[in-house]
């Protein structure tokens, strides 16, 4: 599958907590750095995700923000 996106981080999930409707998968990119999503619980048990599991993360955002 192609994508637009130029943004992939490769990482292993953390913590998954699942709700009724949406899930928040954390995933370590790097030694202490994590990634949260929020996605369908559908999309999770669709996607198999699961503590221990390599997955790759893809960003694609029109704005980013930043305050110092």
């Amino acid at each position: 599958m192609a994508l637009s996106a130029r943004n992939t981080l490769k990482g292993k999930i953390k913590d998954v907590k699942k709700g009724q409707v949406m899930a928040e998968i954390t995933v370590e990119v790097a030694n202490g750095v994590d990634v949260v999503s929020v996605i369908t619980t559908n999309s999770t048990d669709r996607l198999g995700l699961a503590v221990g599991k390599e997955v790759e993360i893809v960003i694609k955002a029109t704005n980013v923000l930043i305050n110092a």
